[in-house]
This record gives C-alpha cells, structure tokens and sequence, in this order.
C-alpha cells in the first residue's frame, strides 16, 4: 500500500510539472547562442535548466574559442564551474595576470565565492558548465573590461 501511495504521488507531482526534469541525453544536441551583452563577444551560451537572470537554480554553459578571455570581474552569488572540455585558465584578483591563475582540465570544477574578483580564459575550443542561484549579475573591476560600456 505504501509504494503505491508513494507511485500515486510521484504520479501526481510529474503530472502537475512540479518535479520536471530538464534532461540533456546527448551534448551535441545543446542548442547554443550569442552570449548576452555582459560577455565579451566570440562565445556562445546555452541554458541547460531554470532562468540565470531569475531568482532559483540555473545551469548553463559557455562555449569559448581559443584565446576568449573574461576580464577580472565578480558576481553577487557563488559561480560553480566545471571544466567540460578545453582548457579553461581561472584566477583571482583584481586585474587579469596569467601568472596567477590554474588551468582547470576536464572535469575540474572551482567554486568562485560571492564578491570575489577572479578572471580566466580559455586555451583551445574550451566549454564550461556553470550553475548557481539566480538572478546571475556580473561586475567588472573595471568599467572599461565590461562590454555593455563600449
């Protein structure tokens, strides 16, 4: 009696979409487009689950080109990255310095806390899966790195 109570409300809840599921079976499916305008231009993003600029969870990924580089910026809310392929270079400060900064292969994975500036850029074709809490924000230590001022 008890598993089907328990199958009923599973039941339910999947009717109702209160537990859909956003299933990605196959990458080269991922639909990607321009990144939006905070993002230096040359890569492309695509949204795997929720809304990055809405309050709740989001995740997404960012595709970079050789040599893509996001300068020395920070975000409201903890970033969560990991590495899905490439190289991607990540470090912290105040101002890009590639002397201070790791590279992070597949599978690598760094969690960049709120408020703390950090930088990075990506060595070959190098794709990132990123996911927190919305709203995502980003400023850049300085004005001039950020995209929406040119």
């Amino acid at each position: 009696m008890m598993i089907r109570t328990a199958g009923l409300i599973c039941g339910l809840l999947l009717a109702s979409g209160a537990l859909a599921a956003d299933l990605v079976p196959d990458p080269a499916a991922i639909k990607y487009g321009p990144v939006p305008t905070a993002f230096p231009a040359g890569a492309t993003i695509a949204v795997l689950s929720g809304n990055p600029f809405a309050a709740g969870d989001y995740v997404l990924r960012l595709k970079m080109p050789d040599g893509y580089v996001i300068p020395a910026h920070h975000h409201p809310t903890t970033e969560n990255v990991t590495v899905v392929s490439g190289v991607f270079y990540a470090g912290m400060g105040d101002r890009l310095d590639k002397a201070a900064a790791a590279p992070f292969v597949p599978g690598g994975f760094a969690a960049l806390p709120a408020g703390m500036n950090h930088f990075a850029w990506a060595k070959g074709d190098t794709i990132v899966q990123v996911h927190g809490k919305g709203p995502f924000e980003i400023t850049y230590v300085d004005p001039k790195d950020d995209p929406r001022n040119k």
